[in-house]
């Protein structure tokens, strides 16, 4: 068994897990933070994308205990309140879902990618950091097209509306 401690969308939260528990079954399980999926179980698809110590990781892939220290921010933190983080907004706009199954890791993936490129994103640059998540709904179109109008609107600095043109 292992103690874990961990800052959960700015929460301290503590527990005793088994030491094989992954950080996506602590969060789902223990914390009750079921926006993370889990969708292969191999880290295949990033259905299980959060935030550890501000990069992307998909949780499946980290031990519940290997985590322990780490801040960690989920789609359920992404919000402020009933105010949507401006990737949700520009998914939302742009219909960058359809099931919604991959939303989360989605939006998780490209709140990182975006943090890592300020200055803007281009459609090449996009498609290419999101090999690693998987949409079996959509030719990924919209999600692309949400991606880079976050991108725009969040390089200059707001917070607002994200529809592409």
């Amino acid at each position: 068994m292992s103690d874990v401690s961990l800052v959960v969308n700015g929460k301290s939260v503590s527990a005793t897990v088994e030491d094989r528990t992954l950080l996506v079954q602590f969060l789902r399980e223990n914390l009750g933070l079921t926006g993370t999926h889990v969708g292969c179980d191999t880290s295949q698809c990033g259905a299980c994308v959060v935030h550890v110590d501000g990069k992307a990781v998909k949780s499946c892939t980290i031990l519940a205990a290997q985590a322990s220290g780490s801040e960690i921010v989920t789609i359920e933190g992404l919000a402020n309140g009933a105010d949507l983080h401006p990737v949700q907004i520009a998914f939302k706009e742009n219909h960058g879902l359809q099931c919604g199954f991959c939303t989360p890791g989605m939006i998780m993936a490209a709140t990182d990618m975006i943090a890592r490129h300020p200055g803007g994103l281009d459609e090449k640059t996009v498609r290419a950091e999101l090999e690693g998540n998987i949409c079996r709904c959509t030719g990924y179109h919209n999600i692309v097209k949400a991606i880079l109008a976050a991108s725009e609107v969040m390089a200059k600095g707001g917070a607002g509306s994200a529809k592409a043109a």
